[in-house]
């Protein structure tokens, strides 16, 4: 829903559309619209969205914003991330409130996935 002066699309670079496409379909079960060779977008996933052909990546090191999704189960979560070839960039580590990992995904791009710690 379109909400006046709130945040409502976020764009992503990638080198390898059809690789992220794959990737976020296979962990996230991401849909995607193509808007052309070099643009497709994302939706219902909480934040719409798209990926642009570029060779740049998005990551904390070069102070960009970090996206972090939730999860019900990290562990699980982590393990679809490792089988559709994304990088485990920082393993879980707990933090006040839960635990998270930083990955990346096939174009480099920094993402984290949360949730709450396990009794």
């Amino acid at each position: 829903m379109n909400q006046h002066e709130k945040i409502n699309y976020v764009e992503f670079p990638c080198r390898d559309i059809a690789a992220v496409k794959g990737f976020f379909t296979a962990v996230f079960n991401w849909k995607f619209e193509d808007y052309g060779p070099d643009y497709t977008a994302f939706s219902n996933q909480g934040l719409d969205g798209g990926f642009y052909r570029s060779d740049k990546t998005v990551n904390t090191d070069n102070g960009s914003a970090l996206i972090i999704f939730y999860s019900e189960d990290l562990h699980a979560t982590k393990e679809k991330v490792i089988a559709a070839s994304g990088q485990i960039i920082k393993p879980i580590f707990d933090f006040p409130g839960g635990q998270r990992f930083h990955f990346s995904d096939p174009s480099g791009n920094e993402f984290a996935v949360w949730g709450k710690a396990k009794d």
